[in-house]
């Protein structure tokens, strides 16, 4: 019976070009829809450039272009990438779009009517050269727990801690160099713990790998928060609806632009005499497929906030969300200084990109762990596996058929049984692929 199944990959950041850590994720995903689609199934696949926050507006302020001119550059860019890369998506989209925008107001409102918003003043950094509230990214100082200097203001990575910005010693803004004040605000609040007793059953329902419900299981000891998902002006998004300068915070509205992707692509279908409906994939109680596709680093938006979001709004959960580890490069993090950061463009320059989608697969085992990309095994799986096996069995065949039957087939299988035990493992093949156990 064929199944209903949306698909989606985490939204890309709209500020930096695609690198292989980004190519990671997106040919898993890509693998695996195209493995539902060759079963027959309904499946769609959207993503979308993340388009919003403070990093993109200070970016195109430094390039002198509006923010608008930076993320059409760079979805531009982007979409060539993945193209090259044979990743194929049913919609590429983006956060700044008006069904972004139509549906973050809405979820925001019913979350809000429901009573699960909250509004209280708190106290933040303020750059007072730039005249702006300034993220913790942009601040940097000494560590209050182990002292270490040049560290950002929510976590110090030398010892491992996490912090209040105000809490660092020496702080600094990175915009101008100048002293952060301290200055009040209102914010606005969404209501996590709510939703406790929902997310406790949820995580622990099979939508979750294993290892990804024990970490969560460390933030229920912790306690569920309230959730910050306000910004002050000046801001690069959306302005919160009956508010002059608060914005929704990035991480609000890049879940819904998986929504916002679809019912796109909707409207698009629509537009063209097909129907594809955006409630039978969204409604709470849809028979749908839903599954995400993203990095082990944001599980925390993904599997708390998000799936309570939904629920709060009167909208279906993900059936599940498949998280998936850091991309390294022979055996150590990417980083640009040890020149192991590698984009996207600049593998395309030297290599195939089969020969890169072949090794990710052959090393994919549908688990949270890191893959790494060591140049040696690289090197030697490409040679003996593509070279030395499927090419070189390709290459006798079409000689010994040429040389020695004159070009053509037989007419019957020498040996169907063979065949027969060949294509029995058809099902053990496909429960693999569902699973994502790629290299089995």
């Amino acid at each position: 019976m064929a199944r209903d199944i949306l698909v989606t990959s985490a939204l890309p950041y709209a500020n930096g070009a695609t690198h292989l850590g980004h190519m990671l994720e997106h040919i898993q995903t890509d693998i695996w829809v195209r493995f539902q689609k060759q079963r027959g199934h309904n499946c769609i696949a959207v993503c979308g450039d993340d388009a919003h926050g403070t990093p993109i507006m200070l970016k195109a302020r430094d390039a002198g272009i509006t923010p608008e001119e930076l993320i059409a550059g760079v979805s531009a860019e982007r979409q060539r990438d993945f193209a090259d890369f044979h990743v194929v998506y049913d919609k590429y989209h983006s956060t700044h779009s008006d069904e972004n925008r139509e549906l973050s107001s809405a979820i925001y409102n019913k979350l809000k009517d429901a009573g699960h918003m909250t509004s209280r003043t708190i106290k933040q950094a303020f750059d007072p050269e730039q005249q702006m509230f300034l993220p913790d990214r942009f601040i940097r100082g000494e560590c209050p727990k182990c002292g270490a200097p040049d560290q950002y203001g929510d976590a110090c990575e030398a010892c491992g801690a996490t912090y209040q910005p105000t809490e660092l010693g020496n702080p600094v803004s990175v915009l101008s160099g100048a002293t952060p004040v301290e200055r009040e605000s209102e914010h606005y609040f969404f209501k996590l713990a709510d939703f406790e007793a929902f997310l406790r059953d949820w995580t622990r329902s099979d939508h979750l790998q294993e290892a990804i419900t024990r970490k969560l299981d460390e933030w229920f000891t912790a306690g569920l928060r309230d959730w910050d998902i306000s910004r002050d002006a000046p801001y690069f998004g959306f302005k919160i609806p009956g508010t002059d300068d608060k914005y929704f915070y990035v991480w609000l509205d890049a879940p819904i632009g998986y929504m916002a992707s679809f019912l796109n692509l909707c409207k698009q279908r629509q537009a063209q005499g097909e129907e594809l409906d955006f409630d039978t994939f969204w409604k709470a109680d849809s028979d749908a497929e839903l599954y995400h596709f993203i990095g082990k680093d944001i599980v925390y938006f993904h599997a708390l906030f998000w799936p309570a979001m939904l629920k709060g709004a009167g909208y279906r959960t993900p059936t599940a969300i498949h998280a998936h580890g850091f991309l390294t490069v022979n055996g150590e993090k990417m980083s640009k200084s040890r020149g192991t950061f590698i984009k996207a463009r600049t593998w395309l320059k030297h290599l195939p990109a089969e020969f890169l989608r072949y090794y990710f697969t052959a090393k994919m085992s549908g688990k949270v762990e890191d893959l790494d990309l060591n140049l040696d095994d690289f090197r030697s799986r490409i040679n003996s596996d593509l070279v030395g096996k499927y090419v070189n069995i390709a290459s006798r065949c079409a000689n010994f058929i040429t040389k020695r039957f004159d070009g053509e087939l037989a007419g019957t299988l020498d040996n169907p049984e063979l065949f027969q035990r060949s294509a029995a493992a058809a099902d053990e093949i496909a429960e693999h692929y569902e699973q994502r156990r790629f290299a089995q």
